[in-house]
């Protein structure tokens, strides 16, 4: 595993200039993040060079043509080994980058600044919080429950959602006799109501609005029809004939007429 070397000042020359403020250079002309490596645009060649040292900073030695290789000269450019200083607040220059960023990114990419989150759903109410219909049912299994689960319901004792889960069942124990009563009392109120409405009396009143003759005869005449047979309600009170003869005859003629001039040819012959 190889190990990053420190970037560290290798010589104290300095090109015996003014130390460089960063507070003097455009903010676009520096990069200073926290984690990330130090560099700035040399104020002679507008190249980006890597700035060296952590307590004296120093623009590193740099050539002025990125072409030596290719067979130019080794020109050292003059701004090799300045010094900087760095006299911002690091904090605000970094929202200020981001917020530019931001701003140049498209549309679609943006992000808010803030991210919000949707929040967590608050937790279930304890049982004996619960405001319910209580029978002595349910608190009697609410409250054997909450004794066999928690730890600190031993013998007499009770936690605080025991107290109430305990005085809950002691509660519905005591009004457990009114509550039969009450229920039988309704059940008996249903049954007379039930006996009034069966009455030979009810029924005969109810059979004389909904009834009488003439409901009788009309369900005597729903028979089943034999298939082929001739309705009764066909006689000589239905009209056979139109009630204008000639008029009736004028109408046929004329639709004979748009017939002939419709019809093809070939059907006409």
């Amino acid at each position: 595993m190889t190990r990053k070397r420190p970037g560290r000042v290798r010589t104290k020359n300095t090109n015996r200039r003014e130390a460089l403020k960063l507070s003097t250079m455009a903010p676009e002309d520096y990069n200073v993040r926290p984690g990330e490596t130090k560099s700035i645009a040399c104020p002679d060649c507008r190249t980006w060079r890597r700035i060296m040292g952590d307590k004296v900073l120093k623009i590193r030695e740099h050539c002025v043509s990125d072409k030596v290789a290719e067979g130019e000269k080794h020109t050292l450019c003059p701004g090799s080994d300045q010094l900087v200083v760095i006299d911002i607040d690091v904090q605000r220059w970094q929202a200020r980058q981001n917020r530019l960023l931001r701003d140049a990114m498209p549309q679609d990419n943006r992000r808010a600044a803030q991210q919000f989150y949707k929040p967590l759903p608050a937790p279930a109410a304890p049982v004996s919080r619960l405001k319910a219909e209580v029978t002595l049912e349910t608190a009697r299994q609410f409250y054997l429950a909450h004794r066999r689960a928690c730890i600190r319901c031993v013998g007499g004792q009770h936690c605080t959602d025991g107290g109430i889960l305990a005085r809950r069942y002691v509660l519905a124990l005591n009004q457990e006799p009114a509550r039969r009563a009450a229920r039988a009392e309704q059940a008996r109120q249903a049954r007379r109501t039930e006996r009034k409405q069966s009455a030979p009396a009810v029924r005969k009143a109810q059979w004389a609005k909904h009834g009488g003759e003439a409901v009788e005869k009309a369900n005597n005449r729903c028979t089943e029809r034999t298939s082929g047979s001739i309705s009764e309600f066909r006689g000589p009170d239905l009209p056979m004939l139109p009630q204008d003869v000639e008029a009736y005859d004028r109408r046929q003629a004329e639709l004979g007429r748009q017939y002939a001039r419709t019809a093809p040819s070939g059907a006409a012959g």
